[in-house]
């Protein structure tokens, strides 16, 4: 079932993280950065959702709960949620080509984000990638991932786009088109 958790008075969306992902995503982040930073507090993530506008993904309010403030994950790692400096909640600004209730949760570098769109129930894993020079603003928009539980699956599994293995094979996915973007930036 999904809809608002008022629980915790948050603002949080989408069902109830599966505990054994976040486990996984504590060791691994453990055994790759040894130290983590500190994690966010019940009111530090009502603050964001304040700040922002609109409810934040369960599973990605439990990672910063539970796991870290950022500073794990594929590559460049996630941005802190909220802090001092860059952060989730500073990056997003809605713009021309950033539609409402996406989040950006890492930067890839060179323009491009990871970022998890906030208003559906599975909390899809977007790409934008400004790159190309599309004259369509949506044409920056790609799926990354289905949800936020698969996208952290192919981080833990190493099957992410990211993965040199991965990128280098003959039969890498192409990415696609995020069918949402025009309808989204248009709002």
């Amino acid at each position: 079932m999904t809809g608002i958790d008022d629980q915790h008075g948050a603002g949080v969306v989408g069902m109830s993280a599966p505990s054994d992902i976040l486990a996984r995503v504590r060791e691994r982040a453990l055994q790759e950065r040894g130290e983590l930073p500190a994690r966010v507090s019940e009111w530090e993530v009502a603050a964001a959702r304040r700040e922002l506008g609109f409810p934040l993904p369960r599973l990605l309010v439990r990672l910063y709960q539970e796991v870290a403030n950022g500073g794990f994950g594929p590559e460049h790692l996630l941005l802190p949620l909220v802090g001092e400096g860059r952060t989730a909640v500073a990056e997003y600004g809605p713009c021309e080509y950033w539609p409402h209730g996406v989040l950006p949760i890492l930067d890839w570098g060179c323009g491009m984000y990871a970022a998890v769109d906030c208003l559906d129930p599975d909390a899809p894993v977007l790409l934008f990638e400004p790159n190309a020079g599309p004259e369509d603003r949506a044409e920056a928009w790609f799926t990354d991932s289905p949800s936020l539980a698969q996208w952290l699956n192919s981080w833990l599994d190493g099957t992410g786009w990211w993965e040199e293995e991965v990128m280098m094979a003959e039969d890498a996915p192409e990415p696609q088109p995020w069918p949402d973007a025009p309808r989204r930036l248009a709002s």
